[in-house]
């Protein structure tokens, strides 16, 4: 059983992105999903595709010519033993915006920049760059 399902998604990602695979598999929930759509809408992977007779989804990375991955790191910022909650004033940039950090709101979850945009704050989930 794994405490902290983002943490652990996020964690997927990164050591399939550092060996190279093609995709990860990630066990099913509807944040997940939501993580995987927005990652898929900022460039940071090619698709996902939802699994839902095995409960999983299926995330294909994206790699450059080279063979680097689109992401060069992901953080989980907020813990379930250390919330990370923000008013939409106080979201932080990421690498001074080259990179995004994905939110919790009242109204699902969206990027920070949308999150500003709407004037909206939440829990960070986490950071990508």
């Amino acid at each position: 059983m794994v405490n902290d399902p983002i943490a652990d998604m996020i964690t997927r990602l990164r050591n399939a992105a550092l060996a190279r695979l093609e995709r990860t598999e990630v066990p099913f929930s509807r944040l997940k999903v939501n993580v995987a759509e927005i990652l898929k809408q900022e460039g940071y992977v090619s698709d996902y595709r939802v699994e839902e007779d095995e409960r999983r989804i299926i995330v294909f990375l994206k790699y450059s010519r080279n063979r680097t991955s689109a992401f060069s790191g992901l953080r989980r910022a907020s813990r379930p033993g250390r919330r990370y909650y923000v008013g939409h004033q106080e979201i932080p940039t990421v690498r001074n915006g080259l990179g995004i950090s994905i939110l919790s709101t009242s109204h699902g979850v969206m990027t920070d920049r949308a999150a500003r945009a709407a004037k909206i704050g939440g829990e960070i989930l986490c950071e990508v760059w």
